[in-house]
């Protein structure tokens, strides 16, 4: 038997239909896309009218409008039989999401096997804009969780540092509290989700130069940053929280002077940032418990935020990376791509 196929060109447009159906449902059946989706459907099912609803807000209409009898049997009487149904020349179907009715989709004058499969793609497209938004909002209090953690500790240490020179230094005095009040600034400002790498850097150069004073200038500072990724869009707060880790749990248990360098590069479609230490490192079971969120709570605070955040809006595949070992200090990859669809500075 030979296998039929479609033409490529219609194979085509269907595919692009699918495609701009998906992203128009982006805000749900009541967002600004469900006109469109709608005119979309229409053209795709080659019906006389397309009707999108949800459970309990105005429908979105393509093509001629039902009588308001006609409209209130179209809505409802998927949900009563839990599957297609036939109203004269109109067939709807239940839209189920995760399991649970979520609207319906009617079309007038289409073929009943093709609206089944439109009503699975409505549905698969509306599951994916929840959990774009359920990620966007896990995200968002990640954020608010990592800022409730910036350390109590390093404030105080900040602000004895600059009490403790403003006799015998004055002038480094003042610099040192601009560079504080920078950093609080940026850490506490109402700026969206996500910063350039640029602005990222010069709120972690600020927190730098606070910790090299109290270190009494004992730590030695590399930042090495390609021009190419600093204005790539990141998660706010990615880098911040890396480098104080560095600082308390690398440097701080060593009584000797120590380094910390900041590197980023573009491999590829990557941008690629790295916040490396020689400081009391740790071991490998030990970093891979705190990026579980099973570790010490007192230890590597932040880290595990970090991950969660990066895996929310990259996927699973971009999380942290920490290359360690005991007395040989450790490295913490960020491995990101340049650009993303809904990753833009604001």
């Amino acid at each position: 038997m030979r296998r039929r196929s479609l033409p490529a060109e219609h194979t085509a447009a269907v595919l692009a239909a699918a495609a701009e159906i998906d992203e128009a449902l982006g805000d749900g059946l009541r967002g600004r896309g469900a006109g469109l989706a709608a005119r979309r459907l229409r053209r795709l099912l080659d019906a006389d009218a397309v009707l999108l609803a949800d459970l309990d807000g105005p429908p979105t209409l393509a093509g001629p409008s039902p009588a308001p009898e006609l409209l209130a049997e179209l809505v409802g009487r998927p949900h009563e039989h839990g599957t297609v149904v036939r109203i004269g020349d109109w067939t709807t179907a239940p839209l189920l999401v995760a399991g649970e009715p979520a609207g319906v989709l009617a079309a007038a004058g289409a073929d009943e096997a093709a609206l089944t499969a439109a009503a699975a793609l409505v549905a698969r497209s509306l599951d994916h804009a929840d959990l774009r938004r359920a990620r966007a909002r896990i995200a968002r209090a990640d954020l608010r969780t990592l800022r409730a953690q910036i350390s109590p500790h390093f404030l105080h240490n900040a602000l004895a540092v600059i009490a403790a020179r403003i006799r015998t230094d004055p002038d480094r005095a003042r610099g040192l509290l601009t560079d504080f009040a920078d950093y609080l600034r940026y850490s506490f400002s109402s700026r969206g989700d996500y910063a350039t790498v640029a602005d990222e850097l010069q709120a972690v150069q600020t927190y730098l130069e606070l910790q090299r004073a109290r270190f009494d200038d004992r730590m030695e500072l590399t930042v090495r940053m390609a021009p190419e990724i600093l204005p790539v869009a990141i998660p706010f707060l990615i880098i911040q929280p890396l480098v104080e880790n560095a600082v308390r749990h690398g440097l701080e248990p060593e009584p000797g002077p120590g380094s910390i360098t900041v590197s980023g590069y573009g491999e590829g479609p990557l941008c690629v940032i790295e916040v490396e230490d020689d400081g009391v490192g740790m071991e490998p079971e030990l970093a891979r418990a705190i990026l579980a969120g099973s570790g010490p709570p007192a230890k590597r605070v932040g880290l595990a935020n970090v991950d969660q955040r990066l895996r929310a809006v990259y996927g699973p595949e971009h999380g942290l990376v920490i290359e360690t070992a005991p007395g040989s200090g450790t490295r913490v990859i960020v491995r990101v791509p340049r650009f993303r669809r809904g990753v833009s500075a604001a």
